[in-house]
């Protein structure tokens, strides 16, 4: 059994109307919530495949970080799905500046933080003083990357040249040179 807490406000989007998010995410994970309201303190306990159990936590504490259930729920569609949460407070002075670097990742009118989700792939929430992504390891490495250049003071464009080039990695990654028999010559698939 795994103790998560997650914040107050996002409670009632844990356990949806009527419990069923609740319910789904028991369901899909294979899980038993035991949630506390008034503290905001989840017991995540395994009741099935362990392996599937072992994405629970991950899952409530995704949407303790602002992720929509069904975005949460996307850690079970592959094994290699992780969360990855960078903290803005950390990475900064005080309140102020707190604020001011949660401005830069999130751009103007949220743009920022949508290239990071295009570019990168991978699922990207801004919540409280954290930004959460979801996706597979390469995919929220672009992000945690991104994020952190952003935090340092790097200029939009330059995070968004590093953002499009390592789109076109990615891209580019699943493509292969095979050697077909009998043709001599390599051709890209």
């Amino acid at each position: 059994m795994q103790h998560v807490k997650i914040p107050q406000d996002r409670i009632g989007v844990l356990i949806g109307s009527g419990g069923e998010t609740m319910r789904e995410i028991e369901s899909a994970a294979e899980v038993r919530l035991d949630i506390d309201s008034e503290n905001g303190s989840v017991a995540v306990d395994a009741v099935g495949d362990p392996v599937r159990g072992l994405k629970g936590p991950e899952i409530v504490r995704a949407i303790g970080r602002g992720f929509a259930p069904e975005d949460a729920l996307t850690l079970l569609d592959d094994e290699l799905m992780m969360l990855d949460i960078v903290d803005i407070a950390a990475a900064s002075r005080n309140s102020n500046d707190m604020k001011r670097k949660k401005g830069r990742l999130i751009g103007e009118d949220g743009r920022t933080r949508e290239l990071m989700e295009e570019l990168s792939g991978a699922s990207v929430v801004i919540y409280g003083s954290t930004l959460a992504a979801i996706g597979t390891p390469e995919e929220v490495d672009v992000v945690r990357s991104a994020a952190e250049m952003l935090l340092d003071g790097a200029p939009h464009g330059a995070v968004y040249s590093f953002l499009e080039d390592k789109h076109n990695e990615l891209k580019h990654q699943g493509m292969q040179y095979h050697r077909y028999p009998g043709s001599g010559t390599e051709e890209q698939v």
